[in-house]
Order: structure tokens, then C-alpha cells, then sequence
């Protein structure tokens, strides 16, 4: 981006008029096009992944060596397997409980301590369920309970010693956070928090404002493979840097105490900066949704692509032969986190409309004979499957909006303030408004506030099998009579 601003520096006017200070300019650093920092997220994944295997192969191990000792022999399977009996039966009910007590979350990376007592905790639990299983199928006489309780106990003890070791290794290569943190110092109080990036807002050209798309894709390079965010700005500024960190996605926090006006979800206190702050926002899905989410995509799109190749293939050949012109329209719109990406459609109109501000009409001229056709039946919306594909999109989710669209006569995010909510997901090729016939042009500032409060109870409620109801709803309304 070229865009400079005038910055004011304290100079030599010992001479000059009272009146009168020079202005220096200087551009704008450029906004990191890979982020900050590295993105920290797979590193979490594979540590939590080993960190599980680890705790298979000792449960496994333990238990093996166990039962070895005990019946003296390393080559008599039916005597080892009567010993092994119970860590087979004990492995997944000791997973089952690990994966919800928070055995494997970002603490087990940094804190032995707090890893180890959950991980001791799941072993009691699943062999407190595993001896009452075994008393109702009245099988307790098939296992050794020596074998079981010094496995049991070795299998703790090792467990304890991995995490000591994986932990001591994760912060030699990551540091004391496996998290990366972003100050952004924008004319709040100024303060240094350990183990954080920080950025000065005035000289980055980073600012909160809501009427600007183009700075809202700038943070958004800043803020990208960041964990937490923490602004510190002037009182004035910040309902407008809440708004637009609860459209990022992330945890963020803004310095201040204690308000109503930002609509604050907790208080964070930052012992090591000597500092507190409110929480305004915070990650819509875990990564474990995410990841869900994420493989449906990926696994509904590429089917639904290789089925409907040929329908496709068939519509841009016709666009292609009624005009000559492109088969795509590739439009800029905003999408998770505030960040911008091109959109693709086929092309229905003779006349592109890169910004939105003209909205299609029943009777719109501009269509070609094929792109009513294929704008009637939402065949125009097909190639999104491919922005699908590329993780710029998801299959359900907040439709993006054109930069340019307005309702009545006002913007979009003028009209509520709420707007920029539904950026903390990837925009869906369609989505609850949608199936609830919120689609269309708007023309009054009501269809919009629908469509809004639609986006927001569909993040606040996101499950994997919404996702599916809204796709399979999404077949009744393909043919819809504000679809033109």
C-alpha cells in the first residue's frame, strides 16, 4: 500500500514563526504480508498429537514390562495377554477422559505441573469406570490386580517424567508462551508485557476505523497467525477498537477499566505488566470445531466440485459463446478476521460492478439471457466452492457483502455497529439468513438488521450438524424469487 500520512516531529523552529511548523513526511512501513511471527497453531496440534502418543506408548510400555516381570517371560503371549488385558481395556477410557479434563490444552505446554495432576486424574478416573464395568460383567477374576496396580502406578509416574521432559523442551524452542501476543500501543497507557509483539499504531498506520475497509484489511496483516491481541488506546477510541476486534476472531483484549460501553465478556489481569484489561473478544470456534468445520469443507466441496464439473464446464462455455466476455466475475469482499479476498461467481452481467454500490435489480438490464438463467437457480454461486477450497470461504457460514452495499441509503456497518461481528468466521457460500430468505437486495435498513441477527445466532450456536440442516435447507430455496 502506498498510502503515507503526515506525521509531526519535534524540530529546530527556533526561527520560525510561532505559527508555523514544518511537517515532515514519511510512508508507512509495509504490512507483513506472512504476519508478525510464525503461526504457532500446527506447532500446538503436534505437540498436543505427541504429547498423546507419548502417553499410548507408556501406557502400553508400562504395563507390557509389568506383566513381563511379573510372569517371567517376554515370549508367552497367553500369560502377557492376561496382563495386558486391562491396559487395553484402560486405554480408551483414559483417553476419553484426558481428551475432556484438559490433559492436552495450551497449559500442558508450559506448566508440568498442571498437565500431570490432569493426566494422573484421568488414569483414577478410567480405572475407577474400568472396575465398575468389569464388577457388572462380573470379569474381575481375569485380570491381575497386582499387574494392574503397579502398572497403573508405573504408567502414572512415567507420564509425570515425559511431561517434565516435553515441557522443558517446548519452552526451550518456543520460549515460557506457546502463544503468539500482540500489543498494539494506540495512545493508551504504554506498557511492555513479557513474551508480546509491540507495535506502535501511529507508526504502522494501524488504526480502528470502522468506515475504512482498506485499514481493517491493513490490522488485519498485523494481526495475522496471532493467539491474543491487547489494544491500549485513547477512551474515545475504545467502542471503535472493541467493534473491531470482535470481528478478527481472535482474543482480544482492550485496556480499560471496568465499562459497559464495549460490552466486555471478562477482566484480564496482567501480574507480570502490573496491568488489567477487558476482554472483548474471544475465538468463535475451539480448534477442535475448527478442524471439524474445516475437513467438512474441504470434503463436501471437492465431491460436489467432481460431480458438477460438467454442468459447469457446460455454463461457461454458454457464457463464454452469448458475449465473448469472461466467464468470471471476481469481486473483493471482506471475509474472516476483516481480511480481504476475491470472490468468484460466474459472470451474469454485461457490466461489472467491482465495489457493490449498485444493487442488482428484478428487472436489472445488466443480466445477460444466461445469467438470469443461471442467477434464478444459484448456478452463479458454483465457482465460491473453489474460494471454499482455498480457505478464504466455508460451505455455511455469513454471506460476505460487497464493500459497496448499502441499506436505505447508509452502508452497511453504519446502519449497527454489531456489523463487523460476523467477520469472526469464514463467510459461507450460504448460511441461516440465506434459509431463512434473507437474501437479495436491501432495500430498507430492517432487511439487513434480519440478516445481522441471523449471522449472530448462528456463530453464537455453531455445531457441525447446524451446518448440515442449513445445507440440506439451502436445496429448498436454490430457486428463490429474490434471487436476481
Amino acid at each position: 500500500m502506498d498510502e503515507q500520512l503526515p506525521l509531526q516531529e519535534p524540530i529546530d523552529a527556533a526561527d520560525a514563526a510561532p505559527d508555523l511548523v514544518d511537517v515532515e513526511y514519511r510512508p508507512l512501513p509495509s504490512p507483513p504480508e506472512n504476519g508478525l511471527a510464525p503461526s504457532l497453531e500446527r506447532r500446538r496440534l503436534r505437540a498436543y498429537l505427541g504429547l498423546l502418543v507419548s502417553d499410548v506408548v507408556v501406557l502400553l510400555a508400562t504395563f507390557f514390562t509389568v506383566s513381563a516381570l511379573y510372569f517371567g517371560t517376554l515370549t508367552n503371549w497367553p500369560l502377557l495377554e492376561g496382563g495386558m488385558n486391562s491396559a487395553y481395556m484402560i486405554l480408551p477410557l483414559y483417553l476419553t477422559v484426558a481428551l475432556y479434563n484438559g490433559t492436552y490444552s495450551r497449559r500442558a505446554l508450559t506448566e508440568w505441573q498442571t498437565t500431570s495432576l490432569k493426566a494422573i486424574g484421568g488414569l483414577i478416573v478410567a480405572a475407577a469406570l474400568l472396575n465398575l464395568l468389569a464388577f457388572f460383567a462380573k470379569s474381575n477374576a481375569e485380570f491381575s490386580r497386582l499387574v494392574f496396580a503397579v502398572g497403573l502406578l508405573s504408567a502414572g509416574a512415567m507420564m509425570v517424567l515425559v511431561r517434565i521432559a516435553l515441557v522443558r523442551l517446548f519452552t526451550r524452542k518456543w520460549g515460557p508462551s506457546p502463544q503468539n501476543k500482540l500489543v498494539i500501543l494506540a495512545g493508551g497507557p504504554i506498557f511492555a508485557l513479557p513474551h508480546a509483539i509491540h507495535v506502535d499504531a501511529a507508526e504502522h498506520g494501524l488504526t480502528a476505523n470502522r468506515e475504512n475497509p482498506q485499514s481493517l484489511d491493513r490490522l488485519s496483516k498485523y494481526l495475522r497467525h496471532m493467539d491474543e491481541v491487547i489494544v491500549s488506546c485513547t477512551a474515545e477510541d475504545r467502542a471503535a477498537w472493541s467493534d473491531v476486534l470482535k470481528g478478527t476472531g481472535l482474543h482480544g483484549e482492550v485496556i480499560h477499566q471496568l465499562s459497559r460501553e464495549i460490552g466486555a465478556i471478562g477482566v484480564v489481569h496482567h501480574d507480570a505488566a502490573d496491568i488489567s484489561s477487558l476482554k472483548v473478544s474471544t475465538g468463535q470456534l475451539g480448534i477442535r470445531a475448527r478442524a471439524f468445520k474445516r475437513i467438512f469443507d474441504v470434503a463436501v466441496s471437492s465431491a460436489v466440485l467432481v460431480v458438477l464439473s460438467p454442468l459447469m464446464l457446460c455454463v461457461a462455455l454458454l457464457i463464454k459463446l452469448e458475449d465473448g466476455g469472461p466467464v468470471f466475475f471476481v469481486q473483493r469482499r471482506m471475509g474472516r478476521g476483516n481480511e480481504f479476498f476475491d470472490i468468484l461467481k460466474f459472470r451474469s452481467m454485461r457490466e461489472g460492478d467491482a465495489s457493490g454500490d449498485r444493487s442488482t435489480a428484478k428487472d436489472d438490464q445488466r443480466i445477460t439471457r444466461i445469467g438470469r438463467f443461471i442467477r434464478r437457480t444459484s448456478i452463479d454461486e458454483l465457482p465460491q466452492l473453489i474460494n471454499v477450497l482455498k480457505g478464504e470461504m466455508s460451505l455455511v457460514g455469513p454471506r460476505p457483502h460487497a464493500l459497496g452495499s448499502k441499506a436505505g441509503s447508509k452502508l452497511f456497518w453504519q446502519v449497527d455497529r454489531k456489523y463487523w461481528q460476523r467477520h469472526g468466521l469464514r463467510p459461507g457460500i450460504t448460511g441461516l439468513a440465506q434459509v431463512r430468505g434473507y437474501r437479495g437486495a436491501t432495500e430498507t435498513e430492517a432487511q439487513l438488521t434480519n440478516r445481522l441477527l441471523a449471522d449472530l445466532e448462528y456463530m453464537q450456536g455453531w455445531s457441525l450438524w447446524r451446518d448440515v440442516t442449513i445445507l440440506v435447507s439451502t436445496l429448498r430455496v436454490l430457486v428463490h424469487e429474490r434471487a436476481f
